[in-house]
């Protein structure tokens, strides 16, 4: 049998390893996460719809199917400007900041440099001096121990070594909720294009339903000028010109309330942009049609949803942060080990003694050692915080299961209104240019006492209100289809290499606070999930 032997040297560097492999590779209490099981359709409803596509396809810029440059203008405004989506953006800083503190709580977690210089005075009716007035006569008296000065100088530092995984898992949640915070960025991105779009949609959908109104106003006009003639020859009554005039003012009282929903549709476009209410002339210059939705629309299938849209990724993100509560609210059940330690100086100017040996070396005072703590009578404390932790949890992942059912029921409820207001705007159509031909002969017929007005005033009213709902339901389509593309979770990517947070916003916080490296966009935009392949996480100082 050969027996080996360690040197001194090695016996040195062994030592620390192990307790490296102690500090950093311990026990790890507590689940590891893993997605909730949740149900999927395998297909969507209306899959067979020859309208409908489930191919792959990018939803980055959804919005460019409307072909529209105005629309495509003032959406890149608004993600430029829009304070919503600044709130979401400073929010992943803040995350960012508290994964650097999760992350500083794996390494010694109180380091303390103190000095101090005190004068102290003792009462001579204390123990001490009862102790020194018992003292043999031959023993020399101490001078200045009642009353003398005292200086010191020192470091201690305490480390609670992370054996049970307690602080890695606190930075797991950390992770998870920097990734939460992320995904509801994007939420607040998805929001805000769809948001943006439909304002448009509104807005050029009023201006049309104006047009529209006043062009009717105009074609009245004609009509009660025919109405009026023919009751100055005779050949009408009092009756028709009165009914012209009721038609006519009945459809110019509807402009002023689209005109104040066409303002109020502005001011809230205004502030998706961030800007204060005024006047939009120059963001919407161009073409002022509805814009027109593509009759085809490519969905994807429904298990697509888990990863597209950021609100589901988000509820993922939050269970996963609670579930690693679970293992830190365990930790707590098992002994904490620690090491601490201090080294310091200390003098005073009794007796011989001066303050300015301060350092000398026979002042230094010092201690270390290792320490361990276990709540072992709790009453139950610990062990009820790890099922609190745990039904949080609980909640969380239903919480998630219940997102994806959710979002599986929008997307459907928005396909099925796009394909429905597909099919009302083609019969509205057809209904729009009967409408129109009714007018037309019954105007004639009018003009040549073949028929009595109440003839005109019914086709009038009704090619107004065919009008009017063809344009409402061209712009219901156009909404639909943006709800489609909401449910989807279509937009966020445009965000994709590019910063959260303006730089003109990153530029007044850092005036106020050294953020270090945490304003650069890697910090906080590249997953930390590539950040858990090293045990050892680096502080952020």
């Amino acid at each position: 049998m050969v027996h080996t032997r360690l040197s001194a040297t090695g016996q040195r560097m062994v030592w620390p390893a192990l307790f490296i492999a102690l500090l950093f590779w311990g026990c790890t209490v507590g689940p590891n996460f893993t997605r909730p099981k949740v149900e999927v359709s395998p297909t969507w409803l209306d899959a067979n719809d020859w309208r409908v596509k489930t191919g792959p396809v990018q939803y980055r810029n959804w919005w460019k199917a409307f072909n529209d440059p105005v629309l495509d203008k003032v959406i890149d405004r608004a993600y430029r400007g829009n304070l919503s989506l600044r709130i979401a953006g400073v929010r992943v800083l803040e995350a960012r900041a508290q994964l650097g503190i999760a992350v500083g709580r794996l390494y010694p977690q109180t380091q303390q440099a103190s000095g101090s210089v005190q004068r102290i005075r003792l009462s001579e009716d204390s123990q001490q001096a009862a102790f020194l007035h018992s003292l043999p006569s031959f023993v020399p008296p101490v001078s200045g121990l009642f009353e003398y000065w005292q200086d010191q100088i020192g470091l201690n530092a305490s480390w609670e070594i992370d054996f049970w995984g307690k602080f890695r898992r606190a930075i797991d949640s950390a992770d998870a909720s920097l990734l939460a915070t992320v995904a509801d960025y994007d939420t607040v991105l998805v929001s805000l294009t769809a948001d943006v779009t439909n304002s448009y949609i509104l807005i050029r959908t009023l201006e049309k339903r104006l047009g529209i109104a006043r062009q009717n106003v105009e074609t009245q006009k004609k009509s009660l000028k025919i109405a009026e003639d023919r009751f100055q020859y005779g050949t009408a009554s009092r009756l028709d010109v009165d009914q012209a005039k009721t038609l006519s003012n009945d459809t110019l009282a509807s402009i002023p309330t689209l005109e104040s929903q066409l303002r109020q549709a502005k001011n809230g476009l205004s502030l998706l942009l961030g800007l204060p209410p005024g006047d939009l002339a120059e963001a919407l210059e161009g073409s002022s049609e509805i814009p027109v939705s593509p009759a085809e629309i490519v969905v994807g299938i429904p298990n697509d949803l888990l990863r597209r849209r950021p609100d589901v990724r988000s509820a993922e993100y939050q269970a996963a942060a609670q579930s690693a509560q679970i293992g830190v609210a365990k930790a707590d059940l098992y002994p904490a080990f620690s090491l601490t330690g201090m080294f310091g100086f200390l003098s005073t100017d009794v007796n011989t003694f001066r303050l300015s040996d301060m350092f000398a070396w026979k002042s230094r005072n010092f201690q270390a050692g290792p320490s361990v703590q276990w709540n072992i009578f709790n009453y139950g404390r610990i062990t009820n915080n790890v099922r609190v932790q745990d039904a949080r949890f609980e909640q969380l992942i239903i919480a998630y299961q219940n997102a994806v059912l959710k979002a599986q029921q929008e997307v459907e409820d928005a396909l099925v209104a796009f394909l429905k207001a597909q099919e009302r705007a083609e019969f509205l159509g057809r209904s729009v240019a009967t409408a129109q031909s009714s007018l037309d002969l019954a105007v004639l017929q009018y003009q040549k006492g073949l028929k009595d007005f109440t003839t005109v005033l019914i086709a009038q009213q009704a090619l107004l209100n065919e009008q009017d709902n063809l344009t409402i339901t061209l712009g219901n389509v156009s909404t639909d289809l943006v709800a489609v593309y909401r449910t989807l979770g279509g937009g966020w990517e445009v965000r994709e290499g590019k910063e959260l947070v303006p730089f003109e916003v990153k530029e007044e916080m850092a005036k106020r606070t050294n953020w270090g490296r945490l304003l650069t966009p890697t910090s906080y935009n590249q997953p930390p999930s590539e950040e858990r392949k090293s045990p050892i996480r680096l502080p952020d100082w």
